[in-house]
């Protein structure tokens, strides 16, 4: 104990140091519109796009909407976000609480800046997710006094009271709600194995009852999927005739088949931004061990499963360790190169708002295997003609659809082609960016939203 104990008081003095050495990233002034152009204060809670999809959409939306005519100044909460020249950035300063080498640390006293570093700080104490709603006061604070300096918020899923508040103060406000994250905590609770574990799930997402009352107050909702809209107003009672659909994108000019990339015989690949049971990694990996007994085979993950996690327990348990091999951290290019190098590629996810990763590899021409969980199958379209589709959480139909892909060259090449064309024709940045720009036109001009945007 005693041990333990000068452990802890030697990480926590270690990550106080580290703090004293991190500052702000300098703001960015945001490109001036072009005529008939919007001025879009842009909302991001955590901004990096290795954080997951939400980092993604902000960088490349951003950017297609500057190119547009429209000028976009991002408001974002630690680890910062990467953006494009002519996008304008302000930090807002948190306390990062789950940052690298250090989360779930005991911040020092010279950190409390505020009642809502206080209240995050509180909520990370009993277990809880504390970030959307401190982000959400710290931006309606900042914002507060500069309503002239823009037409509009746009606001990426923090759903926080401090956001409801802006809006009460009269801003014009579109929400992007990319899925209901009710559908992420009822498969964490179905997953969690012991009664702390269930308390805990709960308690985690305890932020929900926040957003869920936040979303059926918003006039306007952006959502990426038909699937996803059903599913919001299903779950969190946003009415119909506030949400519409526009489809995330993907920048094909990076996503795109490399004439100097050479398959690797037997190599799959999967994405997952986080270690959670709703992205299917686990019955992926049974598969993988039904595969590899008939068959020389291996699988790149992209992503860090955590530490003794269900993930790493699995591939342990499974003697997976020699077949496995895990990367982060890649940029775009080498993103798409690995793809390049994959036979098939694999999103075994048991539920998709939408699915970054799904679109990546179909924009590499690599033939991909999907759920059917969520809205994948309005993704990847129709199973055996641009990709193909199996049940969920289902390890036999993983491995039938694999061993087929890899058995079958020309299905191979014929999936492969016509998943690039599937998303040439709807799943691009400069679509997103066209979608959601008559969305402001609609909010600023008091009109309805446009109808859903059709994949067919």
């Amino acid at each position: 104990m005693a041990r333990s104990l000068r452990q802890t008081i030697a990480e926590t003095k270690a990550s106080w140091a580290r703090s004293a050495t991190i500052t702000l990233p300098a703001h960015v002034a945001p490109r001036p519109p072009a005529p008939g152009g919007y001025r879009v204060a842009f909302l991001i809670y955590r901004g990096n796009p290795r954080c997951g999809g939400q980092g993604v959409y902000t960088r490349h939306l951003t950017r297609e909407l500057v190119n547009l005519g429209h000028s976009v100044e991002v408001f974002a909460g630690p680890p910062w976000p990467e953006l494009d020249d002519g996008v304008g950035f302000t930090p807002v300063r948190g306390l990062d609480l789950y940052r690298d080498p250090d989360p779930f640390r005991v911040p020092a006293r010279r950190e409390f800046t505020s009642w809502a570093d206080v209240t995050e700080f509180a909520v990370m104490l009993s277990a809880g997710f504390g970030e959307p709603l401190a982000y959400s006061k710290r931006i309606a604070k900042i914002l507060r006094h500069r309503r002239s300096d823009f037409d509009l918020i746009h606001d990426n899923q923090c759903l926080g009271t401090g956001i409801l508040q802006l809006h009460r103060w009269g801003w014009p406000l579109l929400e992007t709600l990319h899925h209901p994250i009710t559908v992420d905590r009822s498969i964490a609770l179905d997953h969690a194995e012991t009664p702390w574990r269930r308390f805990t799930t709960r308690r985690w997402f305890g932020f929900l009852r926040m957003q869920v009352r936040v979303a059926r107050q918003l006039p306007a909702v952006l959502t990426v999927s038909h699937n996803s809209k059903i599913d919001i107003n299903a779950q969190m009672q946003v009415p119909l005739e506030r949400l519409t659909v526009v489809p995330v994108g993907v920048d094909h000019t990076v996503f795109r088949p490399y004439d100097d990339v050479v398959k690797k015989k037997g190599r799959l690949m999967v994405t997952s931004s986080s270690d959670v049971p709703m992205k299917g990694l686990v019955p992926l990996l049974e598969a993988l061990a039904k595969l590899r007994t008939e068959r020389d085979i291996e699988l790149l993950v992209i992503g860090q499963p955590k530490a003794k996690g269900r993930v790493a327990k699995t591939i342990e348990r499974l003697g997976l360790g020699d077949v496995v091999t895990t990367i982060s951290g890649v940029s775009d290019e080498e993103l798409a190169r690995l793809y390049g190098e994959a036979e098939v590629a694999i999103v075994p996810s048991l539920y998709e708002g939408f699915s970054l990763p799904a679109i990546e590899a179909m924009s590499c021409a690599v033939p991909v295997v999907a759920t059917t969980g969520g809205a994948l199958p309005e993704v990847v379209g129709e199973s055996g003609e641009t990709g193909l589709l199996v049940e969920p959480n289902n390890p036999e139909a993983l491995v039938s659809a694999i061993r087929e892909l890899l058995d079958d060259p020309a299905l191979r090449e014929r999936l492969g082609h016509a998943g690039r064309e599937r998303v040439m024709q709807r799943f691009t940045w400069e679509v997103t960016a066209r979608g959601t720009a008559a969305c402001y036109d609609a909010i600023l001009r008091h009109q309805p939203l446009p109808d859903s945007m059709s994949f067919d």
